[in-house]
């Protein structure tokens, strides 16, 4: 499968990517914990059918040391045992979030007081930043149809 588009080669596409970039890297430098960080763009990606990113994700999660059980039960994660409070507040905030057109009114006060129970308010930036950031990566590659299966944990620095 070739891509429609070589988004690192497009001089439009790689000026935009850049900003991208550095918007993943302020939230790879907050407060909130990398496990939940992988798990939110893992689940959304799944959500969207972004198989790059599922394929970034899940590798980068499984080289820092999260387990094959939690990365193959994300996708169940409701009737699955293995996942914290909190994890479990964030992945109901990232699939509301990305699921927007899907919910009238979008992410409910339920959901988002559940959220704030578990995390602070600049961990909240980062959370809610991070699904928007993913949905929009899930976008670029879904649309252009990047291909999957070749990424090598940290390629991307």
């Amino acid at each position: 499968m070739d891509a429609r588009l070589n988004l690192l080669g497009n001089p439009t596409a790689g000026k935009s990517l850049k900003h991208v970039i550095a918007a993943g890297k302020a939230l790879a430098d907050s407060t909130l914990p990398a496990t939940t960080r992988e798990l939110v763009m893992l689940r959304v990606s799944q959500i969207n059918g972004c198989a790059v990113c599922i394929d970034m994700h899940t590798k980068d999660a499984a080289h820092a040391g999260e387990s094959p059980v939690r990365l193959n039960l994300v996708a169940a994660w409701r009737e699955a045992t293995v996942f914290t409070e909190a994890e479990r507040a964030a992945l109901e905030l990232a699939e509301q979030g990305t699921r927007i057109a899907d919910a009238a009114g979008g992410v409910s006060d339920e959901v988002w007081a559940n959220a704030a129970k578990h995390y602070d308010e600049d961990q909240l930036a980062a959370l809610v930043s991070l699904i928007a950031l993913i949905n929009a990566a899930n976008r670029l590659n879904v649309i252009t149809q990047q291909p999957a299966g070749n990424y090598q944990p940290g390629q991307h620095g």
